[in-house]
């Protein structure tokens, strides 16, 4: 491999400023382990100087074992007209405990004149007197130039002139910033090739994804000679986000040559970015590259029979190198090559069962014809396919479900379920309220299954939706619930549908707890021991 890239990780700080995400101490601690297990070289942890719940990360961080990452906190320069030594902010960076400091500075003299207000060359002695003074209480610095592009087409001379000013004091980076995510990647490549003929500290590049070019920016900079890239795991951060690593990383080590973490630790990039995702509580688009659900998945008819061949035919990596699996999907618009390669990945030989492929395509179609849709829900699919070829131990039986919702004028609405399964030859009945009726049938089909299978708890529903098929029909429309599951290690989709939505939700809640219960996620083969926890040892 060529020269290696130090991979700089600001989900914490920039990746908190996304919409929608907000995480406490508990969940950065959490995230900067899974990180320093993926191998990054910085985890930025946040600015101390800006909230309490980040100077106790910063306290807490410490007692992490981190085997591989450097913790970096976060500030600007110093005040306009004060002393470094006197800058609470500073004081603050150098108070937190870390060894590395990142701090920002101007360098678009639009905002120095607009945003701080003050003269552009009071601009540049703020800027070195805060990496003098970083640097003389021993920190490693790295310095962000902050809008250095903008800066740079503006006023090249000026932007020049602030990296100087923190070469000169000491920076162990100097980091150019695309803040405003609108350059395009030729322009950083030129303006990246320019900067590394005027200064000698190494360069680094921190790229918004604003044009949606992030990712193209980062590349774009290293390949110009950048040796750091900053971004966040699946590209969290304000407005449109940061550079997304997840995509960085596998573009510079399996398409470039760059040398950024080990091949092992590549491998744990898929299961990272969905651990990560889980944590902010945000969905992970499907179609991510490299690491989304549908980043390997293939569903026309042509196409899989090609991949059955050698999967390079519409595959541009291995999908295990970046910790990603082939999936193929089946559908009404599948062929047989789609559903004996399903049933291969499940350990079922479709193809020494006469007519069994065929039926089951048949199955499949008529279903969808009905407005099922199993290209979205893997789950029930695979329920109906081992089903079908005989091979499903039912984990329960439904016996009855009642649903009662009231509202009065003085009270909220209210819900509750009561649900009658069968579990091996035993009846469970239990009641649940819920914030809704699909909640509360949840909770009561939970309540009366975790005492045969306690590890259920691991698993939850994370994401719910409704779509009318036929709108003809108005109220009485035929409709599909898709649910997704998931866990700390999988996720997984069901899919129901009837003209009643508590009926849909029903069929779609059921499969994703028989799916859980076989084996396939949150519980283990072994703990499935169908008798009551309290008679196991017994």
């Amino acid at each position: 491999m060529s020269d290696s890239i130090k991979i700089f990780d600001t989900t914490l700080r920039d990746g908190t400023q996304g919409e929608g995400i907000s995480l406490s101490v508990e969940d950065k601690l959490k995230i900067a382990q899974k990180l320093d297990e993926l191998g990054v070289h910085y985890i930025e942890g946040g600015w101390p100087g800006s909230n309490g719940k980040d100077i106790e990360f910063f306290n807490r961080v410490q007692e992490l074992n981190l085997k591989h990452a450097k913790v970096t906190a976060f500030g600007s320069t110093r005040r306009k007209n004060t002393r470094a030594e006197e800058d609470p902010n500073l004081t603050t960076l150098v108070a937190s405990g870390v060894k590395v400091a990142t701090i920002f500075g101007k360098s678009w003299d639009f905002h120095v004149h607009t945003a701080i207000q003050t003269t552009l060359e009071e601009n540049l002695a703020m800027i070195f007197d805060s990496v003098r003074y970083l640097k003389s209480c021993g920190l490693e610095v790295i310095y962000d130039g902050e809008h250095f592009f903008d800066g740079y087409k503006n006023n090249p001379d000026y932007a020049i002139q602030t990296i100087r000013q923190a070469q000169e004091a000491g920076a162990d980076w100097i980091v150019l910033c695309d803040t405003n995510g609108g350059s395009m990647p030729e322009e950083i490549f030129e303006i990246v090739t320019e900067v590394k003929k005027q200064i000698t500290t190494p360069v680094g590049i921190h790229a918004h994804n604003d044009c949606e070019l992030g990712v193209a920016n980062s590349l774009a900079a290293v390949r110009a000679g950048a040796r750091q890239v900053q971004g966040t795991m699946n590209g969290y951060g304000e407005r449109c986000g940061n550079a997304n690593l997840c995509s960085v990383i596998p573009n510079l080590q399996l398409k470039l040559g760059f040398a950024c973490i080990s091949d092992e630790q590549l491998e744990s990039l898929g299961p990272v970015a969905r651990y990560v995702s889980e944590i902010a509580n945000m969905h992970m688009p499907m179609n991510q590259p490299y690491v989304g659900s549908a980043a390997f998945a293939h569903k026309g008819g042509i196409h899989v029979s090609a991949i059955l061949k050698h999967a390079s035919t519409y595959e541009h990596i291995v999908p295990e190198k970046v910790g990603n699996k082939q999936r193929v999907l089946v559908s009404e618009l599948a062929g047989q090559s789609n559903l004996v390669s399903k049933a291969a990945e499940l350990g079922l030989n479709l193809e020494q069962q006469d007519g069994k492929a065929k039926e089951i395509i048949s199955r499949i179609k008529d279903l969808e014809h009905e407005g099922y849709q199993f290209e979205g829900a893997d789950a029930s699919l695979e329920l109906m396919m081992r089903e079908a070829s005989g091979e499903l131990q039912e984990p329960f039986v439904l016996e009855s479900f009642k649903i009662f919702v009231e509202k009065s004028a003085e009270r909220p609405v209210s819900s509750e379920a009561f649900v009658k399964v069968n579990v091996h030859g035993e009846s469970m009945y239990t009641a649940a309220e819920g914030d809704g009726p699909v909640n509360a049938l949840d909770n009561a089909l939970r309540k009366a299954l975790l005492p045969f299978y306690p590890d259920i708890h691991k698993m939850h529903l994370s994401d719910y939706k409704v779509r009318v098929l036929d709108d003809k029909g108005a109220t009485a429309s035929k409709v599909r619930v898709l649910i997704e599951s998931r866990n700390f290690e999988n996720e997984w989709n069901t899919v129901g549908v009837s003209s009643n939505i508590i009926e849909a939700s029903w069929h779609a809640l059921v499969d994703s707890f028989r799916y859980a219960l076989i084996g396939k996620s949150c519980v283990a083969r072994e703990s499935l021991d169908p008798r009551p926890v309290g008679l196991v040892n017994h």
